[in-house]
């Protein structure tokens, strides 16, 4: 998470947002086979607990968005379905297919197909850090679990924003690395929906 020392105060924030399992899982959340590295069979995990609070959490958050960060398997995910998304989910597809999305991949080139879409070139890290000296809103990494905890270790992401599921999955992807850096947070917000998840913001304790 980001120093406040080290962050202009008109600086564009990063935010990160997770689907979380109660045992710190964030791998394949949306369905099975979602992505099942390491024989992971309990994809779509998050689904189940959806309901009107939450809903409304993540339509909020992403109508917010100015723009998008995605590792590569995220983007891929989201770019086979949101150009072609239902007419209920209109009003996010529009956000989602119209304001600009950065990938971080070494395999990727452009054009890329879904429309508003960039590699970052380069270092991630040092690509990250220029977006946020840029004009503009604040910007949005979404799930993409590696690069996420690339940019907290690196310092680069202001807020955490974590949707954390009452399941036990025993194992996949985490996000925070079990390296024994030790970083403080605070709690900036919480609210408990109908079916059990957690919605938590975390910032720095200095911010």
């Amino acid at each position: 998470m980001t120093q406040a020392t080290g962050r202009r105060p008109n600086m564009r924030k990063l935010i990160a947002d997770e689907f979380m399992t109660l045992d710190g899982v964030v791998q394949a959340p949306g369905h099975d086979g979602e992505d099942s590295d390491g024989g992971f069979q309990h994809g779509g995990w998050h689904m189940r607990h959806m309901d009107e609070m939450s809903t409304n959490w993540v339509n909020k958050t992403t109508l917010e968005t100015a723009g998008f960060l995605f590792g590569r398997r995220t983007y891929e995910i989201f770019a086979s379905f949101w150009p072609t998304a239902p007419d209920e989910l209109a009003t996010l597809a529009d956000v989602l297919n119209n304001r600009p999305k950065y990938v971080a991949s070494t395999t990727l080139n452009e054009p890329l197909t879904w429309q508003n879409s960039t590699v970052l070139d380069g270092d991630v890290v040092k690509a990250v850090a220029s977006l946020k000296e840029e004009d503009g809103g604040d910007l949005h990494v979404v799930g993409s679990a590696q690069l996420t905890r690339t940019l907290i270790e690196h310092n680069l992401v202001d807020e955490l924003r974590l949707l954390i599921d009452p399941v036990l999955v025993g194992g996949g992807k985490r996000l925070f690395p079990d390296n024994g850096t030790f970083r403080q947070l605070r709690l900036a917000d919480s609210q408990v929906t109908s079916t059990g998840v957690i919605i938590a913001t975390y910032t720095t304790a200095e911010s």
